[in-house]
């Protein structure tokens, strides 16, 4: 069997995508890894487009060679004036079709099988028709969000689903949203040292029609460690103002220096 160093770096990544009334917004790490000793920060982030026209961001997870390999494909249509390209399509979902179609190309040239699998997010905006986002399965079909699931998740997301959970819905402010989607990456710093910094993020406006509002957090930038230290502090206030049990009069206090609560005799145990 071939390791993950010699059939492309692994990329356990986190990445997510949010849609809204008001916009889209997309949030990355760069950290990839082939086992603890072969750590190295890639962006996962790409987009395309042409201002006035259209827009489009990709994230990726999965194999780094696949990953990378789709979007040279991308990359080479577009430059080539190929007859199928982002630059052609005349809606998401047809980009999603050939984003995948460009997919399992990739991962059969590559030799095929679970070790070369891709996930794709992919989002945006064409001229005359709403925005919306997309997950491209490694098997080239794809899903789209909906009222009830106004974001999508590749990678590893368990960590970071929580407060999306909580915070997100369809008119949520794009604001909001990027500090949501921020919070829920620092989550899943904090649970997996294999996603890590550098964070990218793009907040885009509907019918804006141009991807302007990008930012790139690095591991050193001020504000994700005050991001960071505000969360922790707010969360275990938030924590210690929960209602406490009903045998407890105060946190922190041994339990067994508390009386346990009576068990009324006609309960069913």
């Amino acid at each position: 069997m071939l390791s993950a160093f010699s059939s492309g770096f692994c990329s356990m990544t986190y990445c997510l995508a949010i849609k809204l009334n008001a916009g889209l917004v997309f949030v990355s790490d760069s950290r990839t890894n082939a086992g603890v000793d072969q750590i190295s920060t890639y962006s996962k982030m790409h987009t395309f487009g042409v201002d006035g026209q259209r827009q489009f961001c990709l994230l990726t997870a999965g194999n780094l060679a696949t990953s990378q390999a789709i979007v040279n494909q991308l990359k080479h249509d577009i430059a080539q004036g190929m007859p199928m390209s982002l630059m052609t399509m005349k809606s998401l979902d047809e980009a999603a079709d050939y984003i995948g179609q460009v997919s399992l190309m990739q991962q059969q040239k590559a030799g095929g099988g679970s070790e070369f699998e891709a996930s794709v997010i992919f989002g945006g905006q064409i001229a005359g028709s709403p925005a919306d986002v997309v997950l491209i399965y490694p098997q080239g079909n794809h899903i789209a969000t909906s009222r009830t699931t106004p974001f999508l998740q590749i990678g590893e997301s368990k960590y970071g689903k929580p407060i999306l959970d909580r915070i997100i819905a369809p008119e949520t402010a794009l604001h909001t949203a990027v500090l949501c989607g921020l919070v829920s990456m620092d989550s899943t710093m904090r649970s997996n040292v294999t996603v890590g910094p550098p964070i990218e993020v793009i907040a885009y406006a509907s019918d804006s029609l141009v991807l302007k509002n990008r930012l790139m957090l690095d591991e050193d930038s001020d504000y994700l460690r005050e991001l960071k230290r505000s969360w922790d502090q707010r969360l275990k206030e938030a924590f210690r103002s929960l209602p406490h049990p009903a045998w407890a009069h105060a946190w922190d206090h041994p339990l067994d220096d508390q009386p346990l609560p009576q068990q009324d005799p006609g309960a069913i145990s």
